[in-house]
């Protein structure tokens, strides 16, 4: 299957190493492919550049945001919850129409520091932000209660015997999102929430997330509903 990933991040870039392994056609979307590719500092959680990523992993190709819009029949929105709208509109509501679009942002802000701040809670979330916005994409929200290694490797912890959450307006787009969940990275145990609108609770999840993980001093923790 083609996947487009927009966003070149840790979030991005694990996904795409993931995906690309398992046989996918994977391409990573960025503002300016060119100027992303040339840069030679760590990221921002001190990883190794894009350029040194796409050298290990020659199958990933790059392009701009439209380009992996195009590319995928699939597509993941990784980009920074402040950036997505923008991305999103840069890779192109005629680029979206029809396909799974998989929303993975949250709407953090970080001017004040840590923990961040929400952008938009209680009556509204970033993921219906999104689903008003490219009303034809059919969007899915998920893997944004965990952390980027945990997304496509849950068994890191436990086995994988944890939870994820997929909500979204359209059924047989979060059955296809559910399989990629389970098949491609081992989550074995997947509630539907509803609508998007339930992203909502999701994205309001993460400043006990954050706290969490300022009290723990490690993000590799994720959640098990018992039941």
């Amino acid at each position: 299957m083609n996947i487009g990933i927009l966003g070149s991040g840790v979030v991005g870039k694990t996904l795409a190493g993931k995906l690309s392994s398992l046989g996918h056609g994977v391409m990573i979307g960025t503002r300016d492919p060119v100027e992303s590719r040339a840069r030679t500092a760590p990221d921002s959680f001190g990883g190794p550049p894009l350029s040194s990523f796409l050298a290990e992993h020659p199958a990933v190709a790059l392009g701009s945001f439209a380009d992996a819009a195009g590319h995928g029949e699939i597509v993941l929105n990784a980009t920074s919850g402040l950036g997505s709208l923008e991305a999103l509109k840069l890779a192109g509501a005629d680029k979206l129409a029809g396909k799974v679009l998989v929303d993975i942002s949250n709407p953090l802000d970080f001017s004040r520091g840590f923990p961040p701040r929400l952008t938009v809670s209680n009556d509204d979330s970033l993921g219906e932000q999104i689903q008003r916005a490219f009303p034809e994409a059919r969007v899915v929200k998920t893997l944004n209660t965990v952390n980027a290694y945990l997304m496509v490797a849950p068994g890191m912890l436990a086995g994988g015997d944890h939870t994820m959450f997929v909500c979204g307006d359209d059924a047989d787009a979060k059955r296809i999102v559910e399989s990629l969940l389970r098949e491609q990275f081992g989550w074995q145990d997947v509630i539907d929430l509803g609508g998007i609108a339930m992203a909502r609770g999701t994205e309001m999840y993460l400043p006990l997330w954050a706290r969490l993980y300022g009290a723990l001093q490690n993000p590799m923790f994720t959640i098990k509903v018992v039941r």
